[in-house]
């Protein structure tokens, strides 16, 4: 029996991912470096610290420090998200439909928890999270599972008694190393592709959600 909803953020709460892939391209760009769109696509759903360290290492630069250019990004996505306040679809339906089925509502996201906070704050949010977790002090973010292990001992429920909401390939493999039901609504640019056949349900978006896809 499922107990408990576990909700990743970005992209699947909030349209942010444009936002990190514009922050990307410009940080970046005044670091001298071309990032395309392309790159910022292919880590979807990893930490930001991670990008910004893979960069460094493979591409390099003298200043500013990697804790400077994540803040940078970050600030830059805050900015934003808090301007634009872009829900994606179907948000509140599926957490209206995760309360009928008396789950408990948890948050594990890869953003810095003040990330989290303002973008809660920003689309009137923070009242339907019993608890929320960020992977940014984590050793190891998505698709590494401790954030969302994190999240469901928060609750006090076993992983495998919780359902996980994601949209990347990064987050759907943390949610299945957590042996949890995933769930997942992948952006329609990538939803052909086989590798979403590890999740449970795929759905186009949160609004095709039903109280079978949560407790089946």
């Amino acid at each position: 029996m499922i107990q408990a909803a576990i909700f990743d953020m970005d992209g699947l709460l909030v349209d942010s991912e444009p936002f990190w892939q514009d922050a990307q391209i410009a940080i970046f760009g005044e670091l001298g470096m071309n990032v395309t769109r392309e790159d910022t696509i292919a880590t979807t759903g990893i930490r930001i610290d991670q990008i910004v360290r893979h960069y460094y290492n493979t591409r390099g630069w003298e200043d500013p420090s990697c804790d400077d250019v994540c803040e940078r990004i970050t600030l830059k996505v805050i900015e934003l998200v808090s301007e634009h306040k872009p829900m994606m679809p179907g948000v509140m339906h599926a957490l209206n439909l995760c309360k009928q089925a008396n789950l408990r509502i948890a948050l594990a996201s890869s953003s810095p928890m003040r990330l989290i906070q303002a973008t809660l704050d920003a689309l009137d949010l923070s009242s339907w999270f019993e608890q929320c977790h960020s992977a940014e002090h984590l050793k190891y973010g998505k698709p590494h599972p401790e954030v969302y292990l994190n999240a469901a001992e928060s609750l006090g429920i076993d992983p495998q008694r919780c359902v996980a909401f994601e949209d990347s390939f990064a987050g759907l493999m943390a949610a299945k190393s957590a042996q949890m039901k995933a769930i997942v609504v992948p952006e329609a640019h990538v939803a052909g592709q086989e590798r979403w056949v590890i999740s449970d349900v795929k759905l186009t978006a949160l609004n095709e959600l039903t109280i079978d896809h949560l407790i089946k």
